[in-house]
């Protein structure tokens, strides 16, 4: 066996590809939205080849028939769980026509949640859901979906408005997820940790644990990531694996990797750092960091230590560190081993901030 660094580099569509893998997920578009379906194809290749079934659901026969390679079945016909099983037995992808008009989501729901699928993915010309500022919403709990619903969502077409009833209808109903985005952005949506749409699901929860070995390729590519966007300092692969083996990851819904913590020990000055944080954009406001922060607070404390510190070049970081219990500090007051092997030019703009816990 290779050492770690001749291991195939991590990717985010592996990541996500992974997940899928196994399973069978349901993809809506209306027939207008298919009329260059070059996107939604490419796609379809990438699940077929990583072994993902794919339940296509439209109002339009034809397009229908050209993704999936055979004719679609109406959402109508009797038995259809059995008519989909079989289809799905012999090919990646199955079509299903579903009527026109105004009930179009209705119908994809009712097929979505009667065949209990894993997640449904809405093909929508106007992408995921924004914010009044006209910000992204990339994660979206049942509770927030509601408020928005009951806002009545000034600035959006009445069509938009039932999309979002009919989701929070899938939800409700036991759907894990249900992804709205535009046919442009399918494969960020899908393969990648930012998306390009809104993620719909039950509960707006963070759980925080610490990473397994299965999780380590996902947690190294945020790290490298936090580095190359200047949050993080950099660090050798020995350094690497140190964080890792003490890292906490934050999983939003009880899968996705959301952000990661570790906390390394300095045991002579019994003291403990809070390093390599970083929070990925698509789950910023889900209070990700302050659920990572509590959650290596609450183990050094339980491993005896005296003070927490933090480091970073950035005024951003330190305010949030200071609005999580901790108060600015000297490198002075950092273990002097912190430093041996810092880079001096980072240390000279380097900010710290420090948690009493005694």
């Amino acid at each position: 066996m290779g050492a770690a660094s001749e291991l195939e580099p991590f990717s985010e569509k592996g990541f996500y590809l992974a997940e899928f893998h196994g399973r069978t997920l349901a993809i809506a578009a209306r027939g207008s939205d298919l009329v260059h379906p070059a996107a939604l194809a490419a796609v379809l290749k990438e699940l077929e080849g990583n072994g993902t079934r794919v339940v296509l659901l439209s109002d339009a026969e034809e397009p229908l028939a050209g993704l999936a390679g055979a004719a679609p079945v109406a959402a109508a016909v009797d038995r259809l769980e059995g008519e989909v099983w079989r289809g799905l037995a012999s090919r990646a992808c199955f079509g299903v026509v579903v009527g026109a008009g105004a009930g179009f989501p209705a119908r994809c729901r009712e097929v979505a949640t009667r065949l209990a699928l894993t997640k449904l993915v809405w093909i929508d010309a106007a992408g995921g859901l924004r914010r009044p500022d006209g910000a992204r919403c990339s994660f979206v709990g049942l509770a927030e979906l509601q408020r928005v619903l009951a806002d009545g969502m000034p600035g959006e077409s009445e069509a938009r408005r039932q999309l979002l009833i009919e989701i929070e209808a899938a939800v409700r109903a036991g759907l894990p997820a249900v992804n709205v985005c535009s046919l442009e952005g399918l494969a960020d949506e899908l393969f990648t940790y930012a998306g390009s749409g809104t993620l719909f699901t039950r509960e707006r929860y963070v759980a925080v644990r610490r990473l397994g070995l299965d999780d380590y390729d996902a947690a190294a590519h945020l790290i490298a990531r936090g580095v190359a966007e200047g949050y993080l300092a950099p660090r050798g692969p020995e350094a690497v694996e140190q964080v890792l083996a003490s890292a906490l990851g934050a999983f939003v819904a009880g899968a996705h990797l959301a952000g990661i913590g570790a906390l390394v020990e300095y045991p002579a000055a019994a003291a403990a750092e809070i390093a390599s944080l970083y929070t990925l954009t698509r789950f910023v406001g889900e209070g990700v960091g302050g659920h990572l922060v509590a959650a290596a607070l609450e183990r050094a404390r339980d491993r005896g230590f005296a003070s927490v510190f933090a480091c970073t070049t950035s005024e951003r970081v330190v305010d949030f560190f200071v609005r999580n219990g901790f108060r600015r500090a000297t490198d002075a007051e950092v273990p002097a081993e912190k430093w041996e092997t810092y880079d001096p030019e980072r240390r000279a703009s380097v900010r710290c901030v420090c948690c009493d816990l005694r």
